[in-house]
């Protein structure tokens, strides 16, 4: 009997020390409490604590791409034996891409905008709207007609769902830079941020959304208007004032980075992710990806689908062979003879549209012929020029305003607004951000270990001193030149060397996938061609990208005993 009643009391204990235990786990594990200090995060400076978890939303226009492995550079056909395509295999991490490439009603709304906030008409901003301009001249041929094109393919509204073209690299950037602030100024009215209406009312160049300037200084943004920049307090509403009258300063916040709702920028993909995401073998588990990849986005050796329901159709908007643009009349191949609308064929496993075909697009990349993986295959992209935040005399960060906007003249004479009003001034990094640093020494690292010295037949391989300066220069190639005279006047300079022996510079940037101009043989992902970035062309367009941050899957997977 004594055993019993020892064996109940046992039982009685254990009983209440897994209840102060539940209660205890209970206690830590509130939303409220953090797991570092189990202090209360409800406070000014919990903002990542109480977000914790919160996951990037797909900003417009994209769809989600998840990392992984593949063989950059493998191409199927390889008739012309083009030593640029060497296979190399990479790790490209999750990011976001336009479901479709960049349309005329896309790029006109920016348009629109920049003739809104920088008038054309006025003396500071004449050159902004202009220099934003697809080149429509691209079309013309000196043997074709193509007038129709040159007068109506960017402003019709029939060809507003068709990809702009004409638009330079550098162009293609600076749209990509507007869409994040519009896109960001968006979310941020949408969350109680900024007063409903402020992104289409009253806005001008003094008062213009900058998602960096608005970061970094929420009060001076949107011309630091109280009205127009709100706060909230950190459950998400509007402050509210206590018994005395005071609104408390910690219910009193801006959105910052740790809200979690603010957006990374829209940018141009880099060639490793827009090859990763065209070839889309997510949708192949049959075949070995260590190995290869598909000869095109879609399966199957042929540019015609094997589909009872569309069988026979063409699954892209290619050339099809001398003066053939779209086959008969009637019956065509493609069903266009130029460009096409997208979504005019069938996504790849990715849900992105015309990865093959239609225009060919400007990627991130500078050129060059070899991809260095033996320096990095994580994330690969050759081109990083890093900057910072330029300081001001006054010890402040400085915005650049009307009087400081900066424009470069480019080789053909075009001049291209390169900072607009709202935005912070920047520089590149100094021995500050490099010195003893192990990751990057330098600025801009275009030619980090470029040492494609092939490409330059006088480049000196041996004492630097016997050689001219122009025999040292990696890439030695033309060198066009424009000027102003003291009346203003534009002055260019075509260089008409004969010592130039190569197109390659560090202002040439890839381009990848087939066009409407193309035969079959570019509709391969891993093919890629390159184009200086400051032309255009009536067959290149592009996509923006968007990078991933947090989890590399959309659903979190369970992890595996």
């Amino acid at each position: 009997m004594k055993v019993n009643k020892i064996v109940v009391l046992q039982l009685m204990m254990s009983m209440v020390l897994m209840l102060g235990t539940a209660s205890c786990s209970k206690k830590s594990s509130s939303s409220h409490a953090s797991r570092a200090t189990g202090w209360d995060v409800d406070s000014q400076n919990g903002t990542a604590a109480r977000n914790a978890g919160k996951k990037q939303q797909a900003g417009p226009g994209l769809v989600f791409v998840e990392g992984g492995t593949f063989t950059m550079g493998k191409v199927q056909d390889d008739v012309m034996h083009d030593w640029n395509n060497t296979p190399t295999q990479q790790h490209v991490q999750s990011f976001y891409m336009d479901e479709t490439e960049v349309t005329n009603g896309m790029y006109l709304e920016y348009l629109e905008w920049l003739k809104k906030v920088f008038p054309p008409t006025e003396e500071n901003y004449k050159n902004i709207y202009e220099g934003a301009s697809p080149d429509t001249l691209v079309w013309r041929n000196r043997l074709g007609y193509n007038e129709t094109m040159t007068n109506n393919y960017l402003r019709h509204p029939s060809y507003a769902n068709y990809p702009v073209v004409g638009v330079n690299w550098i162009q293609a950037v600076e749209f990509s830079k507007w869409r994040t602030d519009r896109v960001n100024e968006a979310v941020l009215e949408k969350n109680g941020y900024l007063k409903k209406g402020a992104k289409t009312n009253d806005v001008n160049a003094e008062n213009a959304f900058n998602t960096e300037g608005y970061l970094m200084s929420p009060s001076t943004s949107r011309g630091a208007s109280e009205e127009i920049v709100l706060k909230k307090s950190p459950d998400g509403r509007r402050p509210k004032a206590g018994k005395d009258g005071v609104v408390p300063e910690q219910a009193n916040v801006y959105a910052q980075r740790s809200s979690g709702i603010i957006l990374p920028e829209y940018r141009l993909p880099t060639e490793a992710e827009w090859e990763y995401a065209a070839a889309a073998d997510v949708g192949q588990r049959e075949y070995n990806i260590y190995k290869g990849q598909k000869k095109y986005p879609w399966s199957g050796d042929y540019t015609r689908s094997n589909k009872r329901k569309n069988k026979g159709d063409q699954l892209a908007n290619f050339k099809q062979g001398n003066g053939d643009y779209g086959g008969i009349a009637g019956w065509s191949d493609d069903g266009a003879d130029i460009t096409n609308e997208v979504k005019s064929y069938a996504p790849n496993d990715f849900g992105l549209y015309d990865m093959a075909g239609n225009v060919a697009e400007w990627v991130a990349d500078v050129y060059r012929p070899i991809i260095d993986n033996e320096a990095n295959d994580f994330n690969y992209y050759r081109g990083n020029q890093y900057a910072k935040n330029k300081i001001g005399k006054d010890g402040k960060i400085e915005i650049v305003t009307t009087s400081t906007i900066k424009y470069d003249t480019l080789s053909n004479g075009k001049v291209i607004a390169r900072n607009l009003p709202g935005e912070i001034a920047q520089v590149p990094v100094d021995e500050q951000e490099t010195y003893l640093r192990t990751n990057f020494s330098t600025s801009d690292n275009i030619n980090y270990r470029d040492g494609d010295k092939q490409s330059s037949r006088y480049f000196d391989f041996g004492d630097s001193e016997s050689g001219s300066k122009a025999d040292q220069t990696m890439y030695n190639s033309p060198k066009h030149n424009v000027t102003t005279d003291s009346l203003g006047k534009m002055i260019r300079k075509y260089d008409n060397s004969s010592k130039r022996t190569t197109l390659i510079d560090d202002k040439v940037r890839v381009y990848k996938g087939g066009s409407w101009r193309d035969r079959a043989y570019w509709l391969d992902p891993a093919q890629r061609r390159y184009f200086p970035q400051d032309m255009a062309t009536d067959y290149i367009g592009f996509r923006c990208a968007m990078s991933r941050v947090g989890s590399k899957a959309e659903k979190r997977k369970s992890p595996r005993n």
